[in-house]
Order: structure tokens, then sequence, then C-alpha cells
């Protein structure tokens, strides 16, 4: 699968394709685009990096920047440990370079080393056309920090005042932004998602640390309290205007808060969590980008925050190992063969209910893999989902990209050995 997604998220994550110079945005401050984004700010006393890129890209961040380098780099700050906003870092780093991180920087790099097959499996099938690879993603660098920041850090770089602080919540555990408080500019990284105003991702597809609704709530009341006058984030270009940001920031907060407030009042209302995911939307006036994360899957993790893995609704079986899966030769015995049940969820799927029809041909391709009509509803019904969705969300996209590319795989060996 190598077509480029046009998600918008999709474009920002791509955008640094062709880039023949970092571009400047602010005095002194210069924009690096890259799986995230690098930037570089100069002062009288050398220069600060926040982020640096994406492993194998060091060589090239490096170059881009090097026409503005205005002396040693002195510090580099890093906004969380995921392996895209620092995995450049050794390509960068000088030999008097102080590295900041925040607290929890180690926890979470060791999190992703301890589930690396895991996790490696599940991004190599949504991210790999992203990243221009095949597979999981290479073995990130060994980063030993020289500070960790608990609260915050504030120091003066060459006349140019910086604060590094440790937010309660974001894409991370570890997450920091950087305040530069007389020129009312703050790099956020991706606390607030790779998107700006945009529904975050407290759970991702990949899987991850669960990030906590309150404590990104708080991470946005902590940002609009600045006043800042831009906003630098991890992808795209800067948020200008204390006015516009402080809006966005106001329907950020308010977006989510009336996802949890419906959410917390369907669980005691006692409504399923498929109920809510379903029924709960936002007001017009608060929607916000889903480009990464989702309303229905915002209300799923508050739920499962809130109420844990067991669902009242699934039943006695989840408390234990065996999965519904594990009676699919029963169903298919009863109904006659998989092909009876193919042909109900063809009907579904020609009633354009692609999601019903799924649940039916996850019972007959998993008792016959190779049935050749199940695997082209499954294709027709994936492809109906993907059309639905408008290609806004990136994850929602590739994953189901993916599933389409795997169930062409699956028809064109069914072919060749038909043809055999």
């Amino acid at each position: 699968m190598t077509d480029k997604p046009q998600t918008p998220l999709g474009a920002l994550v791509m955008a640094g394709q062709g880039q023949t110079d970092a571009e400047r945005i602010g005095d002194g401050i210069f924009m690096v685009k890259d799986i995230s984004n690098a930037y570089l700010v100069t002062t009288s006393n050398g220069d600060l990096m926040i982020n640096t890129g994406f492993l194998g890209n060091g060589a090239r961040n490096k170059g881009l920047f090097a026409p503005h380098r205005s002396g040693p780099l002195r510090r580099i700050v890093v906004t969380q440990a995921h392996a895209d906003h620092y995995g450049a870092l050794p390509d960068q780093k000088e030999t008097d370079t102080q590295v900041i991180v925040g607290a929890g920087f180690g926890e979470t790099v060791e999190y992703f080393e301890r589930l690396g097959e895991f996790l490696g499996r599940r991004s190599g099938k949504l991210w790999a056309s992203m990243t221009r690879r095949d597979g999981p993603p290479p073995k990130p660098p060994l980063i030993v920090p020289d500070v960790e920041i608990a609260t915050s850090l504030a120091f003066t770089q060459g006349g140019r005042a910086f604060k590094v602080v440790k937010t309660p919540g974001g894409e991370s555990l570890d997450s920091v932004f950087v305040w530069m408080p007389d020129e009312k500019i703050v790099f956020t990284g991706n606390l607030f998602g790779p998107v700006w105003r945009a529904m975050p991702n407290l759970v991702t597809m990949r899987g991850d640390k669960p990030r906590l609704v309150r404590a990104w709530l708080r991470s946005v009341e902590q940002v609009r309290a600045l006043g800042a006058e831009m906003v630098i984030t991890g992808h795209g270009d800067p948020i200008r205007g204390a006015e516009m940001i402080r809006a966005d920031l106001d329907t950020m907060h308010a977006a989510v808060s009336y996802l949890e407030r419906e959410t917390i009042a369907g669980m005691n209302a006692g409504r399923s969590v498929q109920d809510l995911m379903r029924e709960i939307a936002l007001p017009a006036d608060l929607r916000i980008g889903e480009f990464h994360g989702k309303t229905s899957w915002v209300v799923r993790a508050i739920w499962e925050e809130n109420g844990g893995w067991f669902h009242y609704a699934d039943g006695t079986t989840a408390l234990y190992g065996v999965p519904r899966s594990a009676v699919n030769g029963d169903l298919v015995q009863l109904a006659g063969g998989a092909g009876a049940i193919v042909g109900r969820a063809h009907v579904h799927a020609a009633a354009g209910r692609p999601l019903e029809a799924l649940h039916l041909i996850d019972i007959a391709l998993g008792v016959v893999p190779d049935h050749e009509a199940g695997l082209s509803v499954r294709k027709s019904a994936l492809e109906q989902l993907l059309a639905a969705s408008g290609s806004t969300n990136l994850s929602e996209t590739m994953w189901l990209k993916a599933e389409i590319a795997e169930t062409d795989k699956r028809l064109a060996s069914h072919a060749q050995e038909g043809e055999g």
C-alpha cells in the first residue's frame, strides 16, 4: 500500500517531503517539517532545539537547520517520549548539549521497549506506508537525558527567557511544553494531539498508556492561562493571535468536557458503551476536528477510564478466556454452512449495513478462511466504511485501507490456487 493518505493529519505528517530549507516562523525561530516537526531557536549565546524529528532523518534535518545556526547547540528539549519527536536526537546533539525531558521519559521509553513486538506489529499495520517503510519501525535510539522536569524549569539563554513546564497529561505521560514568556510563544509538541483544535486520542489503536480525560483537560487549562500569542505545535503552521488561541482552547475544553458529562450521565442511566458511542454527538458549536481521535472513541475511553474493562452487557462470558469466536463452527453448522452466513452478510452489505455484514463474515471466515464470496463481501463492507468515513481520521483510514489490502491479498491467493 503506497498511496499517500488524503487525511488532513496524513498531509501534515508528510508535509516535509521536498523541503529544501528550514522555514522561518518567528524571530530567530525555524521549523523543519518531519513526521513530527523539529524547531530551532537561536540566541546570542548559542541555539536551542525543541524536538529533533524522526529516526533516520537526523542528517537531513541537521542540514536544513545548518544555514540558520548561530552558535553551539546549548539545549535540546524533548516534549514527549515518542520516537518521532526524539529519534533524530543523536545526529543533532553536540558535545556539550544539555538534553531536557519531562519526568517519566525513561518510564515511557521502557514501556515501548517492553511491549516492542506487540506495539511494532500494530504500528506496522497502521503506519508502514506513512513512514515509507515496510514492517515495524526501527528501534529508537537510547537517550540519556541530563535534566528531567517534574514541575517546571526556567532559564535564560542569550537574552531569551524559557520555561519548560511538565503537564498533567498529553500524548504521553512525560509531556512538557516550552513557554517563552517575554515573547508570548509556547511550543506544545503534540500535547493536544497532532492537529490543533481537534479531538484528543485518549486511547490509541496502536496501543499506548491511556491518557486520562481530566488530566488532558487540566493541560488545556494550563496552556490557556498563559495568554499565548503564538502556539507552535508538533505539526503544521503556528497558530497566531491571542484571541483565536483562547477561543480554540475554550472550544477544545468545552467539547471534551461535554463528552465526559454525557458519557457519565449515560453510564448512570444504564446505557451500554455501544449505545453511547452511537448516540453521543457534539453540539454544532462545539464540533472540533476528528483527525486523530474521534468522538465515539473518546466516549469509549471515558467509559472505560471510569467503569473499567468489564461491561455488564457483555455478560458472563466476558469474565473468562474463551472468546465468542470459539462457537463459530457451531454457528456455521447450525446455519447450514458458511455460504448461508455469507449470503445473509451480503444482504446486510447490499442494504448499506456494513458493520452487521462484518459481524457475520467474521463468523464465516473464522471457519472457512478462504471462502471467496465471503472475502468479497468483506471487501465490500470495508470499502463502504472507508467511503462513509470520508478519509478524515488517519487511524481509521489507515486501518480500513490495511484491512482492504489484506482482503485483496487473500482473494488473489485464492484465485492463484484456483488457477493451479
